[in-house]
């Protein structure tokens, strides 16, 4: 192995720029290939955080109107939902959290002389888990003794937390919503949100539900949100909402117009599946890209091969076994194959950090853009792909060296 390597050395050095080229379209394949896949992992990442900040894994379902007769009563019926329907989904066997959700538009809101209007809802304290609206340090989410006790207490998003109290700390201060006073018990960490229902929530305001029902007395919720405890049965506990709520309020179960429902399980699958879509096709692309750079590495042994005709020849006659001669031209190529790939991943993932680290401020397409990461099944996938690479691309002229005839090798000119 010492000899083999020394004798890479040399060659090196009496073809420098042959190497340099070689190794340079070696350089270039492992740059595009982990440049691609890095860009695509973030994007996928970002694509999936965006419709998970909508909501976690569940179900949000509106009232509808029916489209089939059933049992005596005609088509067209709207189906209005209340929280006495929450209580009944709660048996459903596999459903782990529920929240109503109680909406108004319009809602007037001062806080000093900072006046402005804002979108508010009533929910229970499980909202803060499917609608992923975690607060920042120092402050909460609402609690089950609000609801309980009907405390006038709100959590707000923190673009709206900007606009009401500017240079200040929300937490602990007083806010007029419709001329009601409410404490601000906390405030949402900022996240990214793709899907929208009634606007981002950084502009909304959250109360407990048993409050806003006392405020404004609505009967009926906006909408109910359920979410499954195991997202593989998310069809099986979507069916039996279907049923249960047609039991209670007359309509068929399979009249999918009774009831909207958004899937957020679904809505998360496809998403996973179209990002994965796009990762592998920029995948295929990199490695087409260092195929090409492989085909150029073995295209040069090939070279290197017939130029030493004379040298393996004299090898061969002197004794030199085949598995040497294989081995020098073989070693050769993976080791051009590494160094090129080795160089090109750390220039990548130099690029990669220096990219990832530049701030996104509130700018959505950097969110998604500038936001790539190298992970480790990328770059062990990458070096396999480059000794494959480097294998292939040595095998093949080394197979010809190995075959030389001695004597028809020497009379090579």
């Amino acid at each position: 192995m010492k000899t083999l390597l020394a004798e890479f050395v040399a060659d090196l050095k009496t073809q420098k720029m042959r190497a340099f080229l070689t190794m340079f379209a070696v350089l270039w394949g492992t740059l595009s290939v982990v440049l691609l896949l890095g860009f695509g992992e973030g994007l996928k990442r970002s694509v999936v955080r965006g419709t998970l900040g909508a909501g976690q894994r569940m179900f949000m379902i509106f009232g509808g109107e029916t489209s089939r007769a059933h049992e005596g009563m005609p088509k067209g019926r709207r189906i209005r939902l209340s929280e006495d329907d929450l209580t009944l989904l709660q048996t459903v066997e596999g459903v782990d959290l529920v929240s109503p959700s109680y909406g108004r538009w319009g809602v007037q809101l001062q806080a000093g002389k900072v006046r402005t209007t804002s979108f508010m809802e009533g929910v229970y304290p499980a909202f803060e888990e499917l609608r992923t609206m975690y607060p920042a340090a120092g402050g909460r989410f609402l609690n089950g003794h609000d609801l309980e006790q009907k405390r006038r207490v709100a959590f707000i998003g923190d673009s709206i937390a900007t606009r009401l109290f500017p240079g200040q700390t929300a937490v602990g201060q007083a806010l007029m919503i419709d001329g009601v006073p409410f404490t601000v018990v906390g405030v949402m960490q900022t996240k990214l949100q793709t899907g929208m229902n009634n606007g981002p929530d950084a502009d909304r305001i959250i109360i407990p539900a048993s409050v806003f029902r006392t405020l404004y007395g609505h009967r009926y919720v906006s909408q109910l949100l359920v979410r499954p405890r195991d997202v593989t049965r998310a069809e099986a506990v979507k069916s039996e909402i279907y049923r249960v709520l047609g039991r209670r309020h007359g309509f068929d179960p399979e009249d999918r117009r009774a009831l909207g429902i958004w899937d957020f399980v679904e809505e998360e699958r496809m998403t996973r599946l179209i990002t994965g879509g796009i990762q592998i096709f920029l995948g295929v692309v990199g490695a087409l890209t260092l195929l090409v750079a492989g085909i150029g590495v073995a295209n040069v042994m090939y070279v290197v091969v017939k130029e030493r005709t004379r040298e393996i020849g004299i090898r061969r006659a002197v004794g030199a076994r085949r598995w040497h001669i294989m081995g020098q031209v073989v070693l050769e190529a993976v080791l051009i194959a590494l160094t090129g790939g080795l160089l090109g991943m750390l220039l990548a993932a130099a690029l990669i950090v220096g990219v990832d680290s530049l701030p996104a401020g509130d700018n959505m397409a950097m969110e998604f853009l500038a936001n790539p990461k190298l992970s480790w099944p990328i770059a062990l996938a990458t070096v396999g792909i480059l000794t494959g690479i480097g294998l292939l691309a040595g095998y093949f002229p080394a197979r010809r060296a190995a075959g030389v005839d001695p004597v028809e090798a020497l009379r090579y000119e």
